[in-house]
């Protein structure tokens, strides 16, 4: 059973050694620490009998929240891990009276594009050549209220 819970500088522990390999190469592990020690960010982890399998990150902006990743373990992809932890994303959001909740996704990460769409996010511009300097950024908001 998957449990959702606050990301701790303990689980960041366990997992920064191996986030290239097990996870995806998105970030160093010394950014995804500073970003879990920023006080506007808000993290979360998915854990499956307590090994960490997923995890997420929202940044709290005065006007609205901007989700900062939404990662989960190569091997437990398609178990839909990525809508539990957007679920929440969407819930730590609300909870912090944002109105409005936006995100960037590569171009070609139909996947996470289809996933965000399901949970009501419409596209509202792009990045050119963002990613990589070759595949574009789709902009992406959701209304909360």
């Amino acid at each position: 059973m998957i449990i959702i819970e606050k990301m701790t500088l303990s689980d960041y522990e366990l997992i920064k050694d191996c986030l290239t390999e097990e996870f995806d190469e998105f970030w160093k592990p010394s950014i995804l620490k500073s970003e879990l020690e920023n006080e506007l960010s808000r993290y979360i982890v998915a854990k499956d009998g307590g090994e960490i399998v997923g995890f997420a990150g929202v940044i709290i902006l005065p006007d609205d929240a901007e989700i900062t990743n939404i990662v989960t373990k190569k091997t437990m992809r398609k178990k839909g891990i990525g809508k539990l932890l957007l679920a929440k994303l969407i819930e730590i959001t609300k909870q912090e009276n944002k109105d409005e909740i936006s995100l960037e996704v590569n171009e070609i990460n139909e996947p996470a594009i289809s996933l965000y769409s399901s949970f009501g996010f419409e596209i509202v511009g792009r990045r050119k050549k963002y990613y990589n300097r070759l595949n574009d950024a789709i902009i992406m908001t959701k209304k909360l209220v």
